[in-house]
């Protein structure tokens, strides 16, 4: 027998393999079966620290969160609540970055982690000591929406295994798009979490928000 096969099973360690091999293979992944054989145990015998795999998903996302609070802690309090909050969205993404299954995941939980509802309380109480009013913060979590966690949804976005491809009869009807889309670049794929979603984009929503927020504010 393996010393790995020695180690006590443990809820925190049926998750941080789960998020390992999502990570490696995608979240499709994540089975009951294939976490029992990375495991080296039997299947059955997770049961008694995850109840089905419904809760292996609502238990990663709170190991990826709290992933995402430890990293925002690392980082010094400035005086500036619109840099600091900038720091800590980005540092939040960063996290995403090595989880890129992650952001399609957090979107689905019907209820809300622990760990995320920690992360939004403390952007709140940054933006009050920044001198916002709660009516104020409310509406700003709303405009940042899951920018405020580190990712964006796609305007077009083909989804998994799809085409991006447009047939020629239908691009003959979109001059502008096929104008603006003949000048971009996507040079950096290593910071993509979507279809078209690069780091200076994200970051050039972020700042928008944030300086009309501080505006506002």
């Amino acid at each position: 027998m393996t010393t790995e096969a020695r180690i006590p099973l443990s809820r925190e360690r049926v998750l941080r393999t789960a998020v390992a091999l999502a990570d490696e293979h995608g979240l499709p992944a994540v089975t009951m079966r294939r976490l029992a054989e990375e495991l080296g145990a039997e299947a059955m015998s997770l049961y008694y620290h995850v109840a089905k795999k419904e809760d292996v998903l609502d238990g990663i996302v709170d190991v990826v969160a709290q992933e995402i609070n430890e990293a925002v802690a690392a980082l010094e309090a400035g005086p500036d609540w619109k840099l600091t909050a900038r720091r800590r969205i980005l540092a939040a993404r960063e996290v995403f970055l090595r989880h890129r299954w992650a952001p399609a995941l957090f979107g689905t939980r019907s209820s809300t982690s622990p760990a995320v509802l920690k992360y939004y309380d403390n952007l709140v109480g940054l933006m009050r000591e920044g001198g916002f009013s709660h009516d104020r913060i409310h509406h700003a979590l709303h405009a940042l929406g899951s920018r405020a966690l580190g990712f964006s949804q796609e305007p077009f976005d083909p989804g998994p295994g799809a085409s991006a491809e447009v047939p020629p009869e239908v691009v003959a009807q979109l001059p502008n798009l096929v104008a603006m889309l003949s000048e971009i670049a996507h040079d950096d794929p290593d910071s993509t979490l979507g279809w078209c979603d690069d780091q200076a984009e994200f970051e050039f929503g972020l700042d928008l928000v944030l300086d009309g927020l501080d505006r506002l504010r």
